[in-house]
């Protein structure tokens, strides 16, 4: 894929702005099938953005085979596009170098340079982790301007509509009570989850005029046994 097909947008600062705490907001949701779908994230009345892509049955097998090998994998690093694959060679481990271990480094270089490139970032904030339970079992926001997540094997993360938060609900809104009781939401049914493989930018709180319109979030519960490997990308100063 080529990485010049997603434009550089000019730079800014990314700094909460202050509205009022009455102020309605609409945030929707955009899906494609070409990564050329990340540039709908400067839209104002956006939140997420989805790449919908399917990983090849190769790579699905690596990283399986890889899981089994590394059930409490997890990196976390300050990467460039220039020293992500070097990097993450690294850290895998020249033991399992493979084919399909370097088909999982490029994939994952590739995501990098796209994020620098869409928001004109010289580095990134890298995280790739394994995991058997729900990192974040609790919808929450993320105060950040935008987090790239995709989940390489295993249930991907599940979110809310704008439209369907009761926001006065997050954190300790919830008076301890978990999000199917707090009244978070109204029906499990306005629970959305995206697939394994797809790959989402998920505004937050300091982005631009998006201060109380941050996408509500949450890792997805585990069955016993079962394994994710998630890859998150966050901007770095």
């Amino acid at each position: 894929m080529a990485i010049s097909m997603i434009a550089a947008s000019p730079t800014y600062t990314y700094q909460a702005s202050p509205l009022a705490a009455n102020e309605l907001k609409v945030r929707h949701a955009t899906y494609g099938k070409e990564p050329e779908v990340f540039t709908d994230i400067y839209n104002e009345e956006t939140n997420i953005v989805v790449w919908q892509r399917e990983l090849s049955n190769t790579l699905q097998d690596f990283v399986d085979n890889f899981l089994r090998s590394n059930p409490s994998f997890q990196v976390a690093m300050t990467v460039t596009p220039q020293s992500v694959l070097s990097s993450l060679s690294e850290s895998l481990g020249a033991s399992h170098h493979t084919d399909h271990q370097t088909e999982l480094i490029e994939n994952i270089a590739e995501l990098v340079d796209m994020f620098c490139c869409l928001f004109d970032l010289k580095r990134v904030g890298l995280r790739l982790t394994a995991l058997d339970r729900a990192m974040c079992p609790k919808f929450h926001v993320d105060r950040v301007p935008c987090r790239l997540a995709t989940t390489f094997q295993g249930i991907a993360t599940e979110w809310l509509s704008h439209q369907r938060v009761n926001r006065d609900k997050l954190g300790s809104g919830s008076n301890g009570l978990p999000d199917h009781q707090s009244g978070l939401f109204k029906s499990q049914h306005d629970i959305q989850q995206l697939s394994c493989g797809d790959v989402a930018l998920l505004k937050g709180e300091l982005w631009p005029k998006n201060e109380n319109a941050g996408l509500v979030h949450r890792s997805p519960a585990l069955l016993t046994g079962e394994r994710r490997l998630l890859l998150t990308l966050d901007f770095s100063s």
